[in-house]
């Protein structure tokens, strides 16, 4: 699962290169607030696909990847081809998630539930996306909302993401405009091969403003 997870990673992002260049389409997004590597950003409405999975955050890549790089491969009613965007966002799913979330699942204590999704180019709107043939995937826009994000390079693992996490709420904790939501988004930008220090992984969470 792991090699495949390679193999279609370097299959969709072939135009990035060792050092982190990019071409693909990101979704839109003004940065309103900077303090270091960690960003406050009022992101437009974006059109995503996702798909929940059970397992490690390992498996749930493999899985995950496979199951939506089906979709876009041609999978859909359409049966086109549809571009890769970044990042590749997972989330992991449990009882402690923001109300508004779109799956409550109960994490036990071998398993763990995963979403993850890809974002669909700009181009396309709910009315003119192919949908897809897999009923595992599902299409929904993403209102605008506010994001804190704490950028950092290297390899993406859930260790490291799970400490930028528990950071980045420690920093939003003192903050006396917004409220931080719970839930963990991790998201990463690079293929496999691309150098660690030119790397460009993410975590987020949504934010509230205080009334």
């Amino acid at each position: 699962m792991k090699t495949l997870f390679i193999i279609l990673t370097a299959l969709l992002t072939t135009s990035c290169s060792i050092v982190g260049i990019q071409s693909e389409e990101q979704p839109n997004y003004e940065v309103i607030y900077t303090f270091g590597k960690k960003e406050i950003r009022a992101y437009k409405p974006y059109i995503i696909a996702e798909t929940t999975v059970n397992g490690t955050f390992k498996e749930a890549q493999g899985q995950g990847f496979k199951i939506l790089a089906d979709y876009i491969f041609g999978n859909n009613t359409a049966k086109i081809k549809i571009a890769m965007t970044a990042p590749v966002i997972q989330k992991k799913q449990n009882e402690k998630m923001a109300m508004t979330a779109p799956v409550f699942m109960e994490e036990s204590k071998n398993k763990k539930n995963w979403t993850m999704t890809f974002t669909m180019p700009s181009k396309y709107n709910m009315e003119t996306l192919p949908k897809p043939n897999n009923s595992q995937v599902t299409i929904r826009q993403v209102p605008q909302k506010l994001m804190a994000a704490s950028k950092y390079s290297g390899f993406w693992n859930e260790k490291k993401n799970l400490e930028k996490h528990s950071d980045l709420l420690r920093w939003m904790n003192k903050s006396e405009k917004y409220n931080a939501m719970p839930e963990l988004i991790f998201a990463g930008y690079n293929p496999p091969w691309t150098l660690p220090f030119f790397r460009r992984n993410e975590v987020l969470v949504e934010l509230e403003a205080i009334q």
